[in-house]
């Protein structure tokens, strides 16, 4: 797991404060998908539980993973008492007889290291069992306003967002982890479905939001206090933001390929 990846528990409050959480659609888009009962699930970098909160009260016997500990401590505030916790990254998950009848990862994939991601993903699911994973980045609606707000981050970063880890061009119809999925010996009924969503936020708040995106927390401080204040000079005081969703569903195969 990157360095990266283990920046966000220092922030863990203003993760919480400022990320949007997820549209009920998306748990039904999920369990329609699944067409069968979920007993069990398991959440791969579930950080503060964004995500984990959809699937309580369902009677889902549900656990949660990250492997950053102030993150689960914030998650244990928002979410049910019977949720379990693991310390834990996708990597050093025990690959035991415990198998699930849905994994899946809320814009934490990426952080999976590539090798064996697969098999490793499928040896946690039952035969038949569901992967979902979904996220997307946050950009600005304002194409001027987007374009001051690269010309100001422009000395610190080139970009803030995460590349496609296997290449895949952001026009292209089918993104990652569709395409490794695809091509993946484990897994059939590959589907990519959009969920449209829009987020209107205060400057203040899309600034906070800034501050908890990896670019920013692996700046050194001064640098991150002083692109943050840039940003925040060329901002209206509300600010509409493109947060569509994209996700990627798929089966587990039989006992094997």
């Amino acid at each position: 797991m990157p360095d990266r990846a283990l920046t966000f528990g220092t922030v863990a409050e203003s993760y919480e404060r400022f990320r949007p959480a997820y549209p009920p659609e998306l748990l039904t888009l999920v369990t329609e998908y699944a067409a069968r009962p979920l007993g069990t699930a398991l959440e791969i970098g579930a950080g503060t539980g964004k995500a984990t909160r959809l699937f309580t009260g369902r009677g889902i016997t549900l656990t949660a993973t990250d492997p950053d500990a102030a993150m689960l401590t914030e998650l244990r505030k928002h979410v049910p008492p019977d949720v379990r916790t693991t310390q834990a990254s996708f990597e050093d998950m025990p690959l035991d007889d415990n198998r699930y009848d849905l994994v899946y990862a809320a814009a934490a994939l990426h952080w999976t290291h590539p090798d064996a991601r697969w098999p490793r993903m499928a040896a946690l699911l039952r035969p038949g069992g569901t992967f979902a994973s979904f996220g997307g980045p946050l950009h600005l609606a304002d194409p001027t306003v987007e374009k001051a707000v690269r010309t100001a981050r422009a000395p610190f970063l080139e970009r803030d967002d995460i590349p496609s880890p296997d290449g895949t061009p952001p026009d292209d119809a089918m993104q990652w982890p569709g395409t490794e999925l695809l091509h993946s010996e484990w897994f059939t009924d590959v589907r990519q479905v959009e969920i449209e969503r829009r987020v209107t936020m205060s400057r203040d708040d899309y600034i906070g939001h800034l501050s908890t995106v990896s670019a920013y927390l692996t700046l050194p401080p001064t640098e991150r206090e002083e692109v943050l204040h840039r940003i925040g000079e060329v901002l209206p005081e509300r600010v509409e933001m493109v947060a569509d969703i994209t996700v990627h569903l798929a089966r587990r195969r039989g006992e094997g390929p």
